[in-house]
């Protein structure tokens, strides 16, 4: 081994620097690298041309010495580790360096070294030496210490109360008295063999109960004990007398963990000359104490900028700005925390610039703009992006404030429209506001995946914190605690039916509500044991097939928590989840991800995950098993290459990440006989506080999906969605059968933001279908559609140029059954060949190259998903994006008044005639001084045929609820117009509605034509009313719970299929019409003959009714059929199957 050791040249040779850390090379292929060369080559001005000494660590912090690998070194040539010259199976460290540099200045020499402070039993001695430089300060200490007086004592001067000092000369002793301990886990469970000293000397272990008793410790003596075990964390506390001959203790050991980061640094934005604070956070056991920090992937001098985990810049410059990250270290591990953007901007620079950027929004059908030839208005928008604003002096890890670049002056403009004005308030100025924090929430449901059953007041915790419960049917909502940057959830059944299952929900940070359908499995029926015999368990249970692996329990394995050995029957639940069965991907618990030696969260690839559940007959107690191995069937591991790598997992429950339980060893035969012999990979481990566990297999080809979900099929750059969860199923395929993938192996989810999502995928750059994908997207619980890849293939439509598109083999799943779901796709991960210009731009990116994936242009290749379009329009006078509620603008004609309450209030409206129907509110100002007929916004929505009863259909119109506006001072009853299109006429107003408006003057006139006028109800009515009314944190969630209420006619139920005769307020009778684009003039102009006859029919049909019609010039935004609507995505009956 080689050791390095430059000191001997730095004497008397003066001062020096030492340079930053540099990490040019990486461990792979033949070892690690990091020669002067290199480091020239890509920071030639970072190095001196005559470096003096080096020096090298780990990415951990060790040292060569520490890390017993072969290692080359020297000033002029570098540093380099060979993987070759190592111990069998051994890798090189990731390695930094950094170099010594000379200075001007100069070291004196050594004073002699002072008189030993102690002549025996261990002191020290110092000597000193002065910088002589006047210009240049010099590098080093000024003095020495040095170890001295090594040789013991002769003489005891241990004086004792009680007893008398041992031989040692250590401790007092009391041959009558003794000390009497019990160590536990955290779980109460007994730890046996736990190591119990007393400064420094071992007193003894402790036995299968976990006790001890250590005779001649003086009752009185209240010194530390320490207990230490192997996997634990070691405690010191100290005795308790128990009466005049024995003093006790009890010792509660946690379970080492690596660390795990629990604060991350905020990214900031500062001017040149300003201060910044960057902090982060790490929990483990023990404590991490380490802390080091990185800015643009460079270690930063301790020494110079004094830090630990908190880092402060003063009087920035502009070469300071760019991405800081921090690691931590306990000693088991590293952790490292996201990356921060720190930006920087010049003094005079103004950090949000006035003017307002582009952004389309659609008009109302018929107000096509000659100007811009389109149905589409420019209202501007500022770009909600970091600025810099006031600051506070105190040195905090969060500003008190954060700064956007927001809305600073709005005006009202009007747009022409044939036959009216449409008001628009459009952004004039941006600036430097302070930012909208809106809630970021998480809903879901939870329920079997096979049976659909729900999760019935299921206990919910998030990161070990306990949340509350879920709901009758499974439902639940969580707050997302600011910071959050990994959601880790537990749910657990306080009836024992189901798995206690972990899982880490992806979250918007933009406050866009996610929903979330959890999926768990049931618990599996208990066995009884025989404890006193060898017990093996079958893991994976799949028709044809032999198990995935094997439990093996040793006989008298079981014991209590008090760590009894237990000899009763057991009753024994063990769950397998089988990748082999496709369905159970969603039921997996946490990520499957787990935290690598350089810190980084990586992702691993399962081969099945089972919990386990001990007890006794007895009692139904809580039994622990030790020494259990796990038999691994190799025939069913495809890939060779994961053999070596496959390792034995268990589940941290707080941080949702696996950690390593043991290493598999090949071990041939079976405990069953059999004709031929089988192959198996041999873990053990002991089931004590954890009791789920995973056969998984790191992997490190990886790649990056480009997804985007848009608003429709027109795929247009500006109407992608935000808030959209895109998950990815990676599959193992079958041989020679593509469309059936013999297993999963890893599931994956992410939020759509501005830019679409990235999805981490494996893949395989020699085979191209060695890995595929299985893609679904769901917005508020609804799928979305994938592009689709028949008849005929289009590049155009996919999103992926030719000839990449054919070596992905994307295919929708209905490709070869027409009648099969649109909401998913399949694809090969090809890793994209960089020699190849057609694999360079998406939609697959190397790991390494995540950056380019997520600042990829829309241009670029992807995959696209998009909403079914709805026969519907929303127009707001004050535009708004609700799926970003950072968008939200106040003012007075805002229809969310509050950005932290949204109210959704809609009516439901009956028609009755052969046809579906466009139906639309007009909601003005009513009742306050400030809006009183202005307009909010126009609703639009088509009526949904009713399956069940004939000639009848029914639309949920949404109107702008009454109450406060944005002053929250006076409140304004919308005047709220229903108007279906074409020839209807009210025939019926709900009685209870009627008698309210009459109750609740003024009413508005004019309901005996066909359109209805009200002054909408301040109260939140109900079904009985017609009126639904639902308020939630999120404005699109509050609407799908009220169009779901309103469907089902309830105000409480939820439905997707329409039932026309429930809950209705307004009955219109709706005659047989044709209805076009144009208003009644424009078609007497444009063809007098045709409108012409038109009217002498319509006339014929008004004398046959005896009802005298009323023309309403409707802007028609879509066709009118006699068949049934399509249901929607969101609006189809369970097990309804959309067909072309």
């Amino acid at each position: 081994m080689h050791q390095i050791c430059w000191e001997s040249l730095l004497m008397n040779q003066g001062a020096s620097e030492w340079t930053s850390w540099f990490n040019i090379d990486h461990p792979g292929g033949e070892g690690d690298y990091e020669t002067v060369e290199a480091v020239r080559f890509y920071y030639p001005d970072r190095l001196c041309a005559k470096p003096i000494a080096l020096e090298a660590r780990t990415t951990e912090w060790a040292s060569p010495e520490d890390t017993m690998e072969v290692v080359h070194s020297s000033p002029e040539k570098g540093f380099w580790c060979n993987n070759k010259e190592q111990k069998e199976g051994k890798l090189c460290s990731n390695y930094h360096v950094r170099f010594k540099c000379p200075l001007e200045g100069y070291w004196s020499h050594w004073e002699s070294w002072t008189p030993c402070t102690r002549t025996c039993g261990g002191g020290r001695r110092i000597r000193r030496r002065v910088c002589t430089s006047k210009k240049n300060p010099c590098s080093g200490r000024t003095y020495q210490l040095q170890k001295c007086g090594k040789a013991p004592c002769k003489a005891c001067d241990l004086l004792c109360a009680q007893g008398e000092a041992n031989e040692a000369c250590k401790r007092c002793t009391c041959s009558s008295h003794a000390l009497v301990g019990k160590v536990q886990a955290s779980h109460s469970s007994a730890l046996n063999g736990a190591r119990v000293f007393l400064k420094n000397e071992l007193l003894g272990t402790t036995d299968i109960r976990g006790n001890i008793i250590i005779p001649g410790i003086c009752s009185d003596d209240h010194v530390n004990i320490t207990v230490a075990l192997e996997g634990f964390s070691s405690v010191s506390l100290q005795n308790i007398k128990n009466g005049s001959s024995s003093s006790y203790f009890v010792a509660v050991l946690k379970r080492e963990e690596r660390p795990y980061m629990v604060q991350h640094p905020y990214s900031k934005i500062r001017k040149e000359g300003q201060k910044v604070t960057l902090c982060c956070q790490a929990t483990g056991n023990p404590i991490p104490t380490k802390y080091y920090w990185y800015h643009n992937g460079t270690l930063l001098d301790k020494q110079i900028l004094k830090y630990d985990n908190t880092l402060t810049l003063r009087n920035l410059q502009a070469v300071q700005a760019g991405t800081y990250q921090c690691r931590a270290n306990n000693g088991l591990g590293v952790i490292k925390s996201s990356v921060a953007q720190l930006t920087i901007v010049g003094k005079q620079v103004n950090s949000c610039s006035k003017s307002p950027q582009e952004h389309l929004i659609k008009l109302p059908a018929g107000c096509f703009q000659t100007t811009t030839r389109s149905l589409y208005y420019n209202v501007g928008k500022c770009p909600n992006t970091q600025c810099v604003g006031s600051l506070s002096s105190e040195i905090l890890c969060k500003d008190k404030v954060d700064y956007c670049c927001g809305i600073k002056q709005m005006m009202l403009q009007e747009v022409q429209c044939p036959g009216y004005i449409l008001p628009i308030m459009v952004v004039k100025e941006c600036g430097c506001v302070q930012c909208i924090q809106p809630k970021v929430l998480v809903r879901g449901r939870v329920t079997a995946y096979d049976t659909g059953e729900p999760l019935r007041f299921g206990q919910i915790f998030v990161s070990g914190e306990n949340m509350g419960f879920t709901g009758y049917k499974g439902e639940f909502t969580l707050e997302v605690p600011a910071g959050t940057k990994r959601l880790v959830v537990t749910f657990t059944d306080r009836e024992d039916k189901f798995v206690e299952t972990i899982k880490v929900f992806p979250f918007d940070p933009k406050g866009s509500t996610v929903y979330q359908d959890v999926k768990i499995m049931q618990k599996s029926q208990p066995e009884n044991l025989n404890p006193g015999i060898i017990n093996i368990i079958p893991l994976g249970t799949i028709e044809g097939e032999d198990p995935m692996a094997e439990l093996v329990i040793p006989p008298y394995s079981f014991t209590r928590m008090d760590g009894e050995v237990y000899n009763g029957t057991v009753k024994a639940s063990v769950t397998f989840l089988d990748p082999r069965n496709i369905s159970t991907a969603s039921a997996a618990s946490s990520d499957l991800n787990f935290v690598n030696r350089d810190g980084d969260i990586s992702p691993l690839r399962t081969y099945g995950m089972f919990a386990v559940d001990f007890r006794q007959e007895d009692t139904n107690a809580v039994l622990l098993a030790g020494n259990v191995e796990v038999h691994l069937n190799t025939e069913q591991v495809k890939m060779p290459q994961h053999l070596k790598e496959m390792k034995l997992w268990s589940l941290n429950q707080e941080t949702g990440l696996w950690e390593e339980e043991s290493r598999f060893q090949v071990a041939k035969g079976s405990h069953r006989k059999r004709r031929e012999e089988r192959s198996f990979l041999i873990g053990q481990m002991e089931i004590r506080e954890r009791r789920l566990f995973n056969l998984d297999v790191p992997e490190y080809r990886r790649c990056f999906v480009k997804v985007r979900a848009y608003m429709n099929e027109k795929f247009m750059p500006s109407e992608q969605l935000e808030g959209v969860v895109i998950n990815l199923i990676n599959l193992e395929p079958m041989a020679g059968f593509k469309s059936n993938p013999r297993a999963w192996g890893r599931f994956d989810s992410v939020i759509t933001g501005k830019n679409g999502a990235c999805l981490p995928a494996f893949c395989d750059a020699q085979r191209p279908d060695a890995y595929t994908a299985y893609v679904t997207a769901i917005m508020g619980g609804e799928e979305l559609e994938a592009a689709p890849s028949s008849p005929k293939l289009n590049p155009n439509i996919v999103g992926v140029s030719q000839p990449y598109l054919s070596k992905l083999g994307y295919q929708r799943t209905d490709h070869e059954d027409k009648a099969g779901k649109k909401t998913a796709f399949k694809l090969n991960l090809a890793k994209p060949n960089p020699n190849n210009l057609d694999e360079t731009s998406g939609p697959i990116y190397a790991f390494r190259n995540l950056r380019g994936c997520e600042e990829a242009p829309v241009s670029d290749n992807h995959f696209r998903f998009y909403r079914v379009e709805e026969d519907k329009y929303e127009y707001n006078v004050v535009p708004f994006d609700e799926t970003d509620l950072t968008s939200w603008i106040g003012g007075y004609l805002s229809w969310w008044p509050n950005p932290q309450e949204f109210r959704a209030c809609y009516i439901k409206v009956r028609i009755q005639g052969s046809q579906e129907y466009m139906v639309r509110s007009r909601n003005a100002g009513g009742s306050h001084p400030r809006t009183t007929g202005q307009l909010y916004g126009l609703r639009d929505i088509r009526s949904v045929r009713d399956l069940q009863v004939d000639r009848s259909s029914a639309a949920c119109v949404e109107f702008k609820c009454s109450g406060m506006l944005y002053d929250q001072s006076v409140v304004d009853r919308t005047h709220v117009v229903i108007n279906p299109q074409g020839s209807c006429r009210i025939i019926e107003i709900n009685r209870l509605l009627k008698e309210y408006l009459g109750r609740h003057p003024p009413v508005v006139l004019g309901n005996d034509t066909g359109a209805f006028n009200m002054l909408a109800p301040v109260d939140p009515l109900g079904h009985n009313y017609g009126i639904y009314t639902v308020t939630d944190q999120n404005p699109k969630l509050a609407k799908e719970i009220a169009i779901g209420r309103c469907f089902d006619g309830t105000s409480d139920g939820f439905s997707r299929e329409m039932k026309s005769t429930a809950g209705v307020a307004l009955t219109f009778r709706c005659q047989e019409k044709p209805v076009t684009h144009e208003s009644f003039f424009q078609r007497l102009i444009n063809n007098p003959g045709e409108t012409l006859r038109e009217i002498r029919r319509g006339m014929l049909e008004n004398e046959q009714t005896e009802t005298l019609p009323q023309v309403v010039p409707y802007p028609a935004t879509g066709r009118t059929t006699s068949r049934a609507r399509r249901p929607i995505a969101n609006q189809r009956r369970p097990g309804q199957i959309r067909r072309n």
